[in-house]
């Protein structure tokens, strides 16, 4: 029988990429070392924030669930379709305590469905970690969604891969450190399955085209279950299915998604 998790932590880090390889990330490569991961993880293209997002949330690629910054910064996803991870695991328990901390206020307000009782944040990373590790404690979250913001503001403002870049990279690497940290103080590490990754990375100041730097990211993934060191393969779209098997939900019939070999021992 599938081992199952009371609770899945999703934390993006918006244009990261595989940077991280590139300046001092302990976090990150704590991840790497007690789970499995890899630095090959295909984006969805074009390479941009919603299309990417949405592909995370939603397990299908961009031409299916049509969301573009320009949507998503103007209405609200409405598919019931091709449904969010959100609405999967709330049909599937309806008492789950679901959020969703995002920088990048479009995902709280373009894909993350309404009406589904999902606790919504938006802010700064430093502040918006702040008040996701107290949120982790007091709440116990089944399914928490983060993203980060910071890192892909300095690769426009700077250039992906400068100096400038990878040093507010180290920054949220330390954010996710103290999540990880905020999940032992709430004492619920055995029980959670922590996933680390980002949506796209970047070329010179920009991104959405399909250099390797753009298209692929890094993706780690730690809990009970998951081999230590371990490499899987797999595409941002796979997300949801990782999310939905640890949960013990049932996943979307219609839905790309699909679960990486040798993520799990069981």
């Amino acid at each position: 029988m599938a081992h199952t998790y009371g609770h899945v932590i999703l934390v993006g880090i918006d244009g990261a990429g595989c940077f991280y390889k590139k300046t001092d990330t302990p976090a990150i490569d704590g991840f790497f070392r007690d789970g499995s991961g890899t630095d090959r993880c295909l984006t969805s293209l074009p390479t941009i924030s919603a299309e990417c997002w949405g592909s995370m949330l939603i397990g299908v690629p961009p031409e299916v669930h049509g969301l573009t910054n320009s949507i998503v910064e103007r209405d609200p996803y409405l598919n019931k379709e091709h449904p969010t991870v959100f609405r999967l695991i709330r049909e599937s328990r309806p008492d789950a305590v679901l959020a969703s901390f995002s920088n990048w206020s479009p995902i709280n307000a373009g894909i993350v469905e309404r009406g589904l009782g999902v606790y919504l944040d938006t802010g700064d990373d430093g502040a918006l970690c702040e008040r996701i590790c107290s949120y982790i404690k007091e709440e116990k979250p089944d399914f928490l969604f983060v993203q980060f913001d910071s890192v892909d503001t300095a690769g426009h403002s700077y250039g992906y891969g400068s100096e400038k870049y990878l040093e507010v990279l180290a920054t949220a690497d330390g954010y996710l450190g103290r999540i990880r940290e905020a999940v032992e103080e709430a004492g619920i590490a055995d029980d959670t399955l922590l996933i680390a990754t980002a949506d796209h990375g970047g070329f010179g100041q920009s991104h959405g085209g399909d250099t390797d730097a753009e298209k692929f990211v890094f993706f780690a993934a730690v809990g009970k279950t998951v081999p230590k060191g371990g490499t899987v393969e797999l595409e941002v779209k796979d997300i949801p299915a990782i999310v939905v098997r640890a949960l013990g939900v049932k996943g979307a019939g219609n839905w790309d998604a699909r679960l990486p070999d040798g993520l799990f021992t069981e």
